[in-house]
Parts: structure tokens; C-alpha cells; sequence
């Protein structure tokens, strides 16, 4: 369907950089939504741009006139992540206080560990084989102290700053992190040093610590405050070049970014802190699931996203994501306000790889570049992809929206090869025992945030997405006891839907240590210092908003980080806007339910007392929510062909069916196949699926 150029402002646009493909969604003022999928490019800018045009081309316009009428365009991308990851980051010095300068190298006790997961645990060859993010050589001490209670104990030696500065000079250093002791109570040395460094370097990216991780815990607060200085100059060139190349083709609106705990900001904002975006692909997709959901009436969600390289589980709880603010990538254990993302390297590109007899799925990826074998790139290893596309869940002429033909004998050729031979199979018994395999991995992920987290799978609503989600949904509902699953008509480019419809949000936080003994209890000085928190937070989260001074539709939330005496982590628990003393003791209450709810009965030790660590306050101002459409397509039967569902030697005649958008109540008995753009929706034998007015898919499988 196409349309002709635009007659009015109002056109919406999120787009989204995966590892493989980036994502774009599209709304028109009256509510028509298109998707699109162009490959990523290694610049990041090119893909977003060719997607732009492709978007163009798919409603049948110019695509300077659909640039000149769009008033919103979301954005999120792994650019950061990535990064950090591959260590293609600037070259970054620490400068910390005389006597601390081993913070990073120290770390915690898991720091050797950080980051391995499952087995990887287990191999002491990985142990401690991912370095700081600065090497010791690029830490440099300055003279001064401040304690606990904010009291400067050793004022600032300025000439201590300015060798630090020398010495940073020599080393070629771009970027400086300062992370002081307990800054967070009094940043005075902190912003001199700043101000300091800028003189003597003011062509490097200067980060504080007190600004960007306000918390206590000197060690994430330092590798928070590094891998932001480390980003600073990557995300400004990338961001900016982005801004300047929608802006030639008539774009005025302004880019705004994902952040990690799922609402969306300006682009300047987040050049100054890039850290608060790593995760804001993956935060997208689980806002596009919290959305669909309120729109059914659905309290648990949760959303599932499996792209190019990886598969991102999000949970929905009481229509709230779960929280975190603690990540740890790189090696390095971080403290930036997120929405807890589960996720494994298990995507539409993940690497087949038998060794030693055993049969194992991702984490490698093939990527954009090569991509799977079937996309005719030159890949030689076998993927899920190509895996899908022998079972004949895949159409090798309809793939995506990019006009990709894929290569179902190059594809079966590879399986064979590379996994068949070894195991004594055949391609097609290869390419189910490479799903299964794929299936189950997805599925532990499911039961570990869920079972493991005290939820009953049950008691949730699964939302698929990505571009190979809607296709294993059913698998991952067999495995887990799920009933079925819905898909969204924009499945495909679900993160890029989040990016569009996100809520404008800021998050404020600093410290507000309390230890509260048993013996004691609460006290008013307690409730006092709290309550002063929340205000201040609340302020700067607000202030923080852009253009919302007055406006109506503006929410502030609060939360606490509390955890028993002596432990190394805490949990967040929800606090409200009038802080007295009996609050704070309904808040420690909370926090023991919530913390056996986790842990299980019996676990908490409220003996030992507790530790009130910060406060962190969410300021939103609402987007405009999700509608249906009385208008949508009626499925049209394209085709009837064999897939393998359960025996490889049994394939099930399955129904082909095609719309962009479905109309609503329309009912499908399985097996069938829904191809709807970028993803198809595999309709299992024995399942039934349904369209409502949104144009979802709801899918059940018992």
C-alpha cells in the first residue's frame, strides 16, 4: 500500500541500530504505520539514513517532503555498547584521589568474573582476562580528602592537579574521568578539578562523578564515571553527523535518544552522558511491550526480542519494567538507572557450531557482514536463519523489506557440512536440532527471569518481537507452560516503535546513606535526610524535562536503594512522595517482602540492621498512547508449503498467509505461517490465532 506525499506535519519516526539491521517505524498523522529494515552499516549513520529513504519509498514519496512533515523522530542504538565492548573507545585517563588511585584494578571480588555467565563461570581460564577500562598506567592521584560527612580534611593541591593534567597530555589522553572520595557529599574539589583539567586540556571530554553516577560504592561510581568520559567523544561525532544529515535532506525535528531506563531525551542531553543510553535498544522494545499492554488491559508483560545477534527479555510487573541500576558490560560493574534486560547472544545470525560432538547455537554471530550463508555475502557458517529458511519456515523471495532474495541450497549445503556430517544427520534433521537447541536457550532465559525471580510464568502476557521472535514464539510457550503469545503488527521493528512512542523522561538521583540499626530503628534525622532527597531529586528530574514546565500530563515516581548491613548490593524499593518517619518503615518493610520474594522465605536478615544507599526520582510527561485503526488488511492466502514442525521426516502442509497490518477478528487455525513485514508468525499445528483492533495477533498454542 502506498500513499502519496504527506498533506500535513505530524508524521512519527523510531528507529532503532541492531546489530544486523536497523530498524525504522513509521506513523502517518492519521494513524497508518508503516515498517522498515535496512542492513546496519559499520558507520551507523548510513543505515539510518538509507532506512529514512527507504521509508520514503514505501509510502510512495519524496523523501525531503516526508523529512520537512515529521515533528517526532525517536532514536536508539547499541553505538555505545558496542563500543565499549570492542574497546573502540577514546583513550581515557582517571584522575582520583591521593591514595585511591587502584580503584579499578581492586574492583569488587566478582570483578575477574564480571560479565561471564553460565559455564563461562566455571573456566578459571576467563577469569580476570578483561581489563579496566583504563589501565593503571592513565590514573593519576591528586592531593585532597574529603570524608563521609562532606568535611574537607586535606584541601586541594592545585598543583597536584595541573601535574595530573602534564602527565595526561603526554599520555595522549582524550577524554578524563574524576571520580574524588565522597564527592557525592560535597563536589567542591570535584567541579575545581573539572575546572582545572578544562584549562589545562580543553580539547578532552570532562566527566564528573558526582554528576554522573551520584552514588555510593567508589569503584562503580569510578567505571561509571570512565565509561561515560570514554563515550563522550564517539556519541557527540556520531549523534551530531546523524543530526546533520537529516537536517540536509529538510528535517527540523529534533533527535530524541533512548536512554537505558526506557523514556526518551534530547540528543544534546545525552552527548554529555553517554553511558545513559547503552541499553537503549533493548529498553525500547520492553516500552513498546509496557504500551501494548496497557492498551489490553494486561498488568504482566513480558516482552521478547530476538534480533540479529542477540535475545533481550524484559519484565512487565503491575505495568511497570522492573528496574535495575546497577549494568555491567565490559568487564566493569556500572551504575546507570536501567530497565532490567536479560539477554544471551542467541539472534537470527547466531553461529551453529558443533565441537567435540556437542551441538551449540551463538553466542558468535554472522552479523550484518557476512550475515548467515543464505543471504549470499559470503558467509560460510551455518545460522538460525538459515536454519528457519530449510525448515521452510522462511519464503526465500519475501525476507525483510530490502529486497534480500535468500539462498535456501547454499543454506542447507552450509547445515550439512557443518553441523549434519558431524552428528550423523541430515540437513533438514540438522536445521530442527539447531531450533531446538536455539529454543531451549531462549526458554532458560524466560525461566530465569521469571521462576527464578519468584513469578509465575503463567501469569503473564508474552509480546514477541523482532525480526525471528514471532517465528519461535510458540516454541518458547511450549517450554516455559505459556498459554500463547501476542504479536504487534510491528514486531519486527519493535525497539524502533518504543523509540517513537516513548515518554519524554529524566531521572535525577543522589545519595542518602542511612544506617539504620535494629536496636534503634527509625528515627526522625532519618525520615529528614530521606525526605530532603526526594525533594532535590524531584526538582532536578523536573527542571530536567524538557519543555514540560506547566504541562499537564507530568508524573514524578521515587524509589529507594536499600540492602541489609554488610552486603554488596541492594534492591530498589518503591517510595512515595510524602516522607515521614512511619514511611520509612513501611519502606523497610517492603524492602524484607520483596527481598524474600527474590530470595525466598526465610532469607532476609533483618537482625543485622539495614543501609538506606540513594534516591532516585523519575520525572515523564506521557506520549500519546497506542490507538487502534478501524481500517487493516484481511489475510490473503499466498501459498501452501511444507515445514518441519516436530518430525523432519513428517513436514505439515502449512497455509501462507500475508497482510502488512491485519483487520481486526479474523481467525486463523494452525499450521500456518503469517508473513507479515519483516517477520513471520508461525501458527503451530493445533494453535489458533486471532486479530483484534490494534492489529495484534494473538496466538494460542494449549
Amino acid at each position: 500500500m502506498t500513499t502519496t506525499a504527506p498533506p500535513e506535519k505530524g508524521w512519527t519516526v523510531g528507529t532503532d541500530v541492531g546489530g544486523t539491521f536497523t530498524d525504522l517505524w513509521l506513523r502517518s498523522p492519521e494513524g497508518e504505520s508503516w515498517v522498515c529494515k535496512s542492513p546496519t552499516t559499520s558507520d551507523v549513520v548510513t543505515g539510518v539514513v538509507r532506512a529514512v529513504h527507504l521509508a520514503a519509498d514505501t509510502v510512495g514519496t519524496d523523501v525531503r517532503e516526508l523529512c520537512s512533515q515529521v515533528t517526532r523522530f525517536g532514536h536508539g542504538t547499541t553505538v555505545g555498547l558496542n563500543a565499549l565492548l570492542t574497546g573502540r573507545t577514546a583513550p581515557t585517563g582517571l584522575v582520583t584521589t591521593a591514595g585511591f588511585g587502584d580503584v579499578l584494578e581492586i574492583g569488587r571480588l566478582r570483578r575477574g568474573t564480571a560479565g561471564l555467565q553460565g559455564l563461562e563461570l566455571g573456566d578459571y581460564h576467563l577469569r580476570g582476562q578483561v581489563p579496566p577500562l583504563v589501565p593503571r598506567t592513565h590514573v593519576v592521584e591528586v592531593a585532597e580528602r574529603v570524608d563521609a560527612d562532606g568535611v574537607v580534611r586535606t584541601p586541594l593541591d592545585e598543583d597536584s592537579v595541573r601535574a595530573a593534567a602534564s602527565r595526561l597530555r603526554d599520555l595522549g589522553v582524550e577524554a578524563v574521568a574524576v571520580c574524588l572520595l565522597w564527592a557525592t557529599e560535597n563536589p567542591a574539589h570535584e567541579l575545581a578539578v573539572g575546572a582545572l583539567l578544562t584549562e589545562e586540556l580543553p580539547d578532552a571530554f570532562i566527566s564528573l562523578s558526582h554528576e554522573i553516577a551520584p552514588s555510593v560504592g567508589e569503584y562503580a561510581r569510578a567505571s561509571t564515571t570512565v565509561a561515560n568520559a570514554a563515550l563522550g567523544s564517539t556519541a557527540g561525532r556520531y549523534l551530531t553527523r546523524l543530526e546533520s544529515e537529516l537536517a540536509a535532506l529538510g528535517m527540523t525535528a529534533p533527535i530524541m535518544m533512548t536512554t537505558s531506563a526506557g523514556g526518551v531525551v534530547p540528543a544534546r542531553t545525552v552527548t554529555e552522558r553517554p553511558v545513559s543510553n547503552l541499553l537503549s535498544g533493548p529498553a525500547s522494545c520492553v516500552v513498546a511491550g509496557q504500551k501494548l499492554g496497557a492498551a489490553l488491559g494486561a498488568t504482566h508483560v513480558l516482552t521478547t526480542d530476538v534480533g540479529g545477534t542477540s535475545f533481550d527479555v524484559g519484565v512487565v510487573v503491575d505495568g511497570v519494567p522492573l528496574m535495575t541500576d546497577q549494568i555491567t558490560f565490559g568487564g566493569a560493574d556500572m551504575r546507570v538507572p536501567s530497565i532490567d534486560i536479560a539477554s544471551i547472544g542467541a539472534g537470527g545470525g547466531s553461529i551453529a557450531l558443533v565441537q567435540g560432538g556437542v551441538l551449540s547455537v551463538g553466542p558468535r554471530s554472522a552479523g550484518a557482514e557476512p550475515g548467515p550463508v543464505c543471504y549470499g555475502k559470503g558467509g560460510t557458517e551455518p545460522t538460525t536463519t538459515d536454519a528457519d529458511l530449510v525448515l521452510g519456515v522462511l519464503d526465500p523471495a519475501q525476507f525483510g523489506s530490502g529486497g534480500i532474495v535468500l539462498d535456501r541450497d547454499a543454506a542447507a549445503a552450509a547445515i550439512e557440512e557443518k553441523v549434519g556430517r558431524p552428528l550423523g544427520l541430515s540437513a533438514v534433521e540438522a536445521a530442527r536440532a539447531i531450533r531446538v537447541v536455539f529454543d531451549n536457550a531462549m526458554a532458560d532465559l524466560l525461566r530465569a527471569v521469571t521462576i527464578e525471580r519468584g513469578h509465575d510464568p503463567r501469569e503473564f502476557t508474552l509480546v514477541a518481537g523482532g525480526g525471528s521472535g514471532p517465528s519461535h514464539a510458540w516454541a518458547l510457550c511450549r517450554e516455559t507452560g505459556l498459554a500463547g503469545f501476542v504479536v504487534p503488527p510491528t514486531a519486527t521493528a519493535a525497539s524502533a516503535f518504543g523509540a517513537g512512542t516513548s515518554d519524554l523522561q529524566t531521572t535525577a538521583s543522589r545519595t542518602a546513606y542511612r544506617r539504620l540499626l535494629p536496636q534503634v530503628g527509625v528515627t526522625d534525622e532519618d525520615a529528614r535526610v530521606v525526605a530532603a532527597a526526594v525533594v532535590e531529586t524531584q526538582e532536578r528530574a523536573l527542571a530536567a524535562l524538557p519543555g514540560s514546565a506547566g504541562a499537564d500530563g507530568r508524573a514524578v515516581t521515587h524509589t529507594a536503594s536499600i540492602r541489609y548491613f554488610g552486603q554488596a548490593h541492594h534492591l530498589d524499593v518503591d517510595l512515595g512522595d510524602a516522607v515521614g518517619r512511619d514511611t520509612v518503615v513501611d519502606l523497610l518493610r517492603t524492602f524484607e517482602k520483596d527481598y524474600e520474594q527474590l530470595w525466598g522465605q526465610g532469607s532476609g536478615f533483618k537482625e543485622a540492621g539495614f543501609e538506606i544507599l540513594s534516591v532516585r526520582s523519575v520525572a515523564s510527561l506521557a506520549a500519546t498512547p497506542v490507538t487502534g485503526q478501524a481500517s487493516g488488511d484481511l489475510f490473503r492466502h499466498v501459498d501452501t508449503r511444507p515445514v518441519v514442525f516436530d518430525d523432519p521426516d513428517r513436514p505439515d502442509a502449512t497455509a501462507v498467509l500475508e497482510a502488512r497490518r491485519p483487520a481486526p477478528d479474523q481467525q486463523v487455525t494452525g499450521p500456518a505461517l503469517i508473513c507479515l513485514p519483516g517477520c513471520v508468525v508461525v501458527v503451530p499445528p493445533g494453535a489458533t490465532a486471532s486479530t483484534d483492533a490494534l492489529g495484534l495477533i494473538h496466538v494460542k498454542v494449549s
